[in-house]
């Protein structure tokens, strides 16, 4: 690693800021890092080195939480929102991504935003964090990946009613998931010939059109001519089955039809540190899983857990995908 990992603030009235300290004061220099945002909104529990070039955080790193500053409009007050610093959290993204793609940082994790407070204070448009990113790096499409180190997932359909989600669930859709998947898999998780296990949308799969006629008369042609062109993909299979232990280790990635049957799974086997990541973006982009947590900002009580493998996370990925 030559370069090293850019971090968007977030919202500053969340658990962001404390997050970053606690990320540092955890990974160091194992993983360098730097921080995009105003200074004075950090609590303070741990060194700082503010400084004018990003590249200079692979040094800074072993002294102190690297910062490239970024000041706000208005003091931080943990728990309360201000629409004044909705530009700067903008602004922390797009510099973020603006590093990655000019090769001065290796990849991006972002921090957790609240969308409600961009919209009212800058007119954000964008449902999240995932679109922004897409519109900024011009992809075509993306795919939310949820990884820990016991469980990759891919929900096919995300925040749609379940009642929604068979209408949603077209041939075309699914096999644009798999593509963008399986494609990433290899380049930036380093997995020469991923394993792609994908679940069945009804119960047992359909158990032969008894439970339902999407497994027969969709999700298997398309597993086969898929398969036929050498991707290894097995299913679909029943999702109450394929989640032990001994069924994961059969696969690279469970994708999944649905948001719940994919994040059930992963957030039972290991709810504090699973990341969201994106796939489908010209480069790596990690976040941890969770949001802003108002209720606890500024109280010392956050988990870093998810951020801290958020980073390590986008270090695994950025030297697997390094040319």
């Amino acid at each position: 690693m030559s370069t090293p990992i850019a971090v968007s603030c977030g919202e500053p009235a969340g658990i962001g800021p404390e997050l970053a300290e606690a990320a540092w004061a955890k990974l160091r220099s194992d993983v360098p890092f730097f921080w995009i945002g105003d200074p004075s909104h950090l609590p303070g529990t741990v060194p700082h080195v503010v400084m004018d070039d990003p590249r200079d955080a692979m040094t800074a790193c072993a002294k102190g939480l690297p910062i490239l500053p970024m000041p706000f409009n208005g003091v931080r007050v943990p728990g309360q929102p201000q629409k004044a610093h909705a530009a700067g959290v903008i602004a922390s993204i797009e510099s973020g991504v603006d590093f990655v793609q000019h090769g001065v940082a290796s990849a991006l994790c972002t921090l957790p935003i609240h969308k409600q407070a961009l919209a009212d204070g800058a007119g954000f448009a964008f449902p999240g964090h995932t679109e922004f990113l897409a519109y900024l790096a011009g992809a075509d499409e993306v795919v939310m990946m949820l990884a820990s180190d016991q469980l990759r997932v891919v929900p096919a359909t995300i925040h749609i009613a379940l009642e929604d989600v068979p209408a949603a669930l077209t041939a075309e859709l699914l096999e644009r998931r798999l593509r963008i998947t399986h494609q990433a898999l290899i380049e930036q998780f380093g997995i020469a010939s991923p394993r792609i296990a994908v679940a069945g949308l009804n119960p047992h799969a359909g158990e032969g059109g008894r439970m339902g006629h999407e497994e027969i008369n969709m999700i298997v042609p398309l597993l086969n001519k898929l398969r036929g062109e050498g991707l290894k993909i097995s299913g679909p299979l029943p999702a109450d089955t394929m989640f032990h232990a001994q069924a994961r280790a059969g696969y690279d990635v469970a994708v999944c039809m649905y948001h719940d049957q994919a994040l059930i799974p992963i957030k039972t086997l290991d709810f504090d540190r699973g990341v969201n990541i994106t796939l489908g973006l010209p480069f790596v982009r990690t976040s941890p899983d969770h949001g802003t947590a108002f209720n606890i900002a500024g109280q010392g009580l956050a988990n870093p857990s998810s951020t801290i493998h958020a980073l390590k996370r986008a270090f695994e990925m950025a030297r697997a995908s390094a040319p």
